[in-house]
């Protein structure tokens, strides 16, 4: 005599790989749901820290010309060493530079150096970027800038005058957190944290929730389509809508400090 399962013993078996299926993506995305809530407290922490930070030291972080008298000069600012809470000075212009004169130690990496010596965020960061034409190039998150907890993202920072092109904003000269993933060969600058990372639906979400959920407008924006083609419907700032037909990661987070 042949053995078989029977109809019964089938549908059993098949729905418990359905219940199994079913929870395993439930479970997927609770946790995207929990790291993109972490994305909103990331930034108020982060936005919170620097104006803390300015009203005690009458300057921006990374941009603070007198930072060495608090917490000791580096070695050698035009170099890439690292020793402790040892910093190098901003040019004091109220913006948040990549490049000028000691690009090893932008004002974007001591920034975060400066906020944790104050220590008005967790972390310890060197200050100084990554070697460049290795891996990473400019962002070691974890180490120069933080990570973030949606997965692979990171956190760094820009003022407008170096990315004019790249905002979806009427803004100029205005510094700015990004939230994105780390990219080895992306547009303008390479191995920065700018890369998309959330799909538009996610960030409009987040957008919604901090701020007045458009892209172009208001202190949480994005990225315009020259740098993120899918995000947003437009690339005007006052009528430009997030492309929420669009279901594939095509978004990083922008939060304006003004």
């Amino acid at each position: 005599m042949r053995n078989a399962f029977s109809l019964v013993e089938l549908s059993i078996v098949l729905v418990i790989l359905g219940l199994l299926t079913g929870g395993i993506l439930g479970g997927q995305s609770l946790i995207r749901a929990a790291e993109l809530r972490s994305v909103s407290t990331e930034a108020a922490r982060y936005t919170t820290a620097v104006y803390s930070f300015r009203d005690k030291y009458m300057a921006l972080p990374g941009d603070m010309p007198n930072a060495t008298a608090f917490w000791g000069a580096a070695p050698d600012c035009s170099a890439q060493t690292a020793s402790g809470a040892s910093t190098c000075n901003g040019n004091g212009d109220g913006m948040l530079r990549w490049g000028g004169t000691n690009p090893e130690r932008a004002e974007m990496f001591t920034f975060w150096q400066h906020l944790a010596n104050a220590g008005l965020i967790e972390g310890n960061y060197t200050g100084v970027r990554g070697t460049p034409g290795g891996f990473p190039a400019a962002s070691n998150p974890g180490i120069n800038t933080p990570r973030s907890r949606l997965a692979n993202g990171c956190w760094t920072i820009y003022n407008n005058i170096d990315n004019a092109v790249w905002n979806l904003t009427s803004l100029t000269n205005t510094n700015s957190l990004v939230m994105g993933a780390l990219s080895v060969t992306g547009p303008g600058h390479p191995d920065f944290c700018n890369q998309p990372i959330m799909k538009p639906e996610e960030l409009w979400n987040i957008d919604t929730k901090m701020d007045d959920g458009r892209p172009g407008q208001g202190s949480i924006i994005t990225y315009n389509t020259v740098m993120q083609a899918n995000c947003t419907t437009s690339n005007d700032p006052a009528t430009s809508a997030y492309n929420l037909s669009f279901t594939s990661n095509d978004c990083a987070v922008v939060q304006l400090l003004r």
